[in-house]
């Protein structure tokens, strides 16, 4: 039995679920398909990707099958499972391979797995179980995988170096702010749907034992958001976020990004914090613990935080409007790395960002996708869902997909370029398109085998990021007052224009599954199994990029990217020097780092992407191509 592969669960969405234990995945066949509802109404349905873990993947079929919710879900319960068995050390409580930032991107994607799981399933906790009710069965058994995974991410926040963290970049400290607000809102809404409170007087949140850990992850979370707004400044740039205080000045996309993204996160799902202390320290001063204990501590009502705080709010705005200004995105649409003041170093009087780093990575797109989804919530502001849906757009385009009529705007994307008075304009380029090839999201150090820790996580958080820009909008504000719901018509323009994204998401977590090894692990390129041209066009795209841009994150001839950099400290792997010419004969993820737990995170996220989508559109009725 394959790790990871002894244990499925075929779970529903919709109205049928379908549970059962195999030493192996089976997947359905056409004769048994027929008989099951699918996700995607009037689908012929036939086997969904089979995978057959005795066939390596390269040479398993590269054309898509139609998927179904329940298969897809099986496989996404699979990713998870490979991904905590093979990767987590729990008496550690850590991903033991990963370092600090890619670490806490693994516990935001366990964490949405786990709110994917929650909602598979309608049902209440504990009620009055009968081995003879299927659903009490399958209740039980959801119920027990979540309470498992749960564990770990508990174990996770006692494992986490939140001491190093914080002595890190901006950027690696707000992954941590994402990372425990992902786990609130899971804990909170997984109470509320198979937890409900008993009793009357109850305050309506649920009555699930992870509760008693929201406080302490809260609080883990507005330490580390107070930390990272620390590298917010005016006078550089006109604005933004510095990446690292501890180097050159460099105003990036991912820092602003995650700025803008965490900011309105802690508007909208910090629940609030009385805790006044900063950490629990190295070496804890036990005489005020124990004061604390005995109830004897004086109030730090002053410096508690609470909901909703407008600060938040201001913050993200500012943040956005920064960054959209900033002049930071090319002539595809898509987010460049950053920008330097030219000659700083010796001239500390320049204020003005005019040195732009064009090197494109796929999560500068994704990140602010989910900022821009909760602005819209706080906000009302209907533009900062046309951009979002108009950055996916330039996204697929970039990746050369041509299946679906997505390089015609339309929905909220098409408002956001009428006013913009833009077409679509990227094309193949001898079969690259500059974010992949085929319609297959790729980072450029994909196809070369280049990628190092940093490069293996991208894509991940670009589909976690997508995921959370398209859920779907809420009919009524969440907090009156606070928060915005949205009419029908827009509702609907927004579910629909994220409709059209879906058989995209689809064609990505399928070539991502096609990757995996003998043990359901993940490879980091997913479209290895290409056409030769792919790499032909990699490379003339690399050697044009790299008279204008610089690769921080991959490329080893930059390893330090600024004259007073230090090493970091962080365990960043490095890769061997890239070599266009030369390519494994048999699996092309093999080459340079090969399948770690970031290329499996990732994996984790494509996956629960496809079946997010699949699902929303399941419940909200047929797929329109």
């Amino acid at each position: 039995m394959h790790i990871g592969m002894g244990r499925w669960m075929r779970l529903p969405s919709v109205c049928l679920l379908l549970l059962a234990l195999s030493t192996k995945i089976a997947l359905a066949t056409e004769s048994d398909a027929g008989a099951r509802s699918g996700i995607v109404q009037g689908a012929q349905h036939r086997n969904f990707l089979e995978y057959n873990p005795e066939q390596p993947s390269h040479q398993r079929p590269a054309q898509d099958a139609p998927p179904t919710a329940t298969n897809v879900f099986q496989e996404l319960h699979a990713a998870l499972e490979v991904m905590q068995t093979v990767y987590f050390s729990l008496w550690l409580g850590k991903w033991t391979t990963a370092i600090d930032w890619t670490a806490a991107v693994m516990g935001t994607h366990l964490s949405a797995t786990l709110s994917s799981l929650s909602r598979s399933l309608s049902y209440t906790m504990p009620g009055t179980f009968d081995m003879t009710r299927k659903l009490d069965v399958e209740a039980q058994m959801v119920e027990n995988e979540i309470n498992k995974y749960f564990g770990q991410s508990t174990a996770y926040y006692f494992g986490e170096d939140y001491f190093g963290i914080r002595n890190q970049a901006y950027d690696d400290i707000l992954w941590v702010v994402l990372g425990w607000l992902e786990s609130i809102q899971f804990i909170q809404a997984h109470s509320r749907s198979h937890h409900p409170p008993k009793g009357e007087g109850v305050d309506g949140k649920g009555d699930w034992h992870a509760q008693q850990f929201i406080p302490a992850f809260a609080h883990r979370a507005r330490v580390f958001y107070e930390l990272a707004e620390q590298g917010w400044d005016w006078r550089l740039c006109g604005g933004g976020m510095t990446w690292n205080p501890r180097l050159l000045p460099y105003k990036n996309a991912i820092t602003n990004e995650l700025f803008i993204s965490a900011s309105v996160g802690m508007y909208l799902h910090f629940p609030g914090d009385s805790n006044c202390s900063p950490f629990i320290d190295a070496h804890p001063n036990w005489v005020k613990l124990r004061v604390e204990e005995l109830g004897d501590a004086p109030s730090c009502s002053d410096s508690a935080s609470l909901p909703y705080d407008p600060i938040y709010l201001a913050n993200a705005i500012n943040g956005y409007d920064w960054l959209a200004n900033s002049g930071m995105t090319n002539e595809h649409g898509l987010y460049v790395d950053g920008f330097h003041i030219k000659d700083y170093a010796h001239n500390h009087s320049k204020t003005e960002c005019d040195e732009r780093n064009e090197m494109v990575y796929t999560y500068n797109q994704g990140v602010v996708l989910s900022g821009l989804r909760g602005l819209w919530e706080a906000t009302g502001n209907i533009t900062y869902l046309e951009d979002g849906h108009e950055l996916v757009r330039n996204v697929i385009l970039a990746t050369g997909w041509t299946k679906t009529n997505i390089a015609r705007a339309n929905g909220l994307a098409a408002q956001a370029v009428y006013k913009r008075k833009t077409k679509p304009r990227l094309g193949p380029m001898e079969g690259w398109s500059g974010l992949g090839a085929h319609g297959i999201l790729a980072e450029l150090c994909d196809p070369s085998g280049l990628c190092n820790q940093n490069g293996q996580t991208f894509k991940g958080i670009f589909f976690h990021h997508l995921t959370a820009f398209c859920t779907p909008l809420p009919a009524w504000p969440a907090r009156p007052g606070k928060t915005h719901g949205a009419s029908k018509m827009l509702a609907r323009l927004h579910r629909r224009s994220c409709e059209q994204y879906a058989p995209w998401v689809t064609h990505n977590a399928q070539a991502a599954l096609r990757t995996r090894d003998h043990r359901g692990r993940f490879g980091a390129w997913w479209g290895a199994d290409s056409d030769a041209k792919v790499n032909q066009g990699n490379k003339k795209w690399y050697e044009s990029l790299r008279t204008r841009g610089i690769d921080y994150r991959n490329d080893p001839v930059f390893s330090r990217p600024f004259p007073n950099e230090e090493e970091s400290g962080d365990g960043e792997s490095q890769t061997t020097p890239h070599d266009w010419e030369e390519y494994a004969q048999d699996d092309l993820n093999d080459r340079g780092r090969g399948r770690t737990v970031e290329t499996q995170g990732s994996g984790v996220a494509v996956v629960r992407a496809m079946w997010e989508f699949l699902k929303r559109m399941g419940d909200e009725g047929d797929f329109d191509s």
